[in-house]
């Protein structure tokens, strides 16, 4: 199997979001969890995409111990590009990633998902582990 094709759309219309945590249809994913990119933030917002890719690397750089999952969720309110992406990576959201400080609504698990590869979510920790280092791990919430 491939890894995910980064800036693909998932399925138009869709929003998925990748976390560790083990949730049920119906629960709301809301603002002030800790951040899985800085330790010791609790972020504003609540982050999600319509990419495969993305909502992958969410849930596979998550914290914690539980397995990597994504979620199909559905924004409860106003939602924004995300910053960290937009304005600093990819001009234009061609990652097509969001933030919310309403709650999101879990909808169902997504099953199946191909996630990136060992090496790729390697190489994506020393990266951050660098920005971290470096005092370059930003994060505009």
């Amino acid at each position: 199997m491939t890894e995910p094709v980064p800036f693909e759309v998932f399925e138009e219309g869709v929003y998925l979001h990748g976390t560790q945590a083990a949730l049920e249809p119906g629960e709301l994913l809301t603002p002030q969890q800790p951040s899985n990119y800085r330790q010791g933030l609790a972020m504003r917002h609540v982050y999600f995409t319509q990419t495969l890719a993305a909502a992958a690397w969410g849930a596979q750089l998550a914290r914690g111990e539980g397995r990597p999952r994504i979620y199909v969720v559905e924004p409860t309110g106003e939602f924004e590009d995300d910053p960290n992406v937009t304005d600093k990576k990819f001009p234009g959201n061609p990652t097509r990633s969001y933030r919310s400080q309403e709650p999101v609504r879990v909808i169902r698990e997504l099953e199946g998902w191909t996630g990136h590869s060992p090496e790729s979510v390697r190489a994506m920790r020393e990266g951050l582990a660098e920005l971290r280092r470096t005092g370059n791990d930003e994060i505009i919430d």
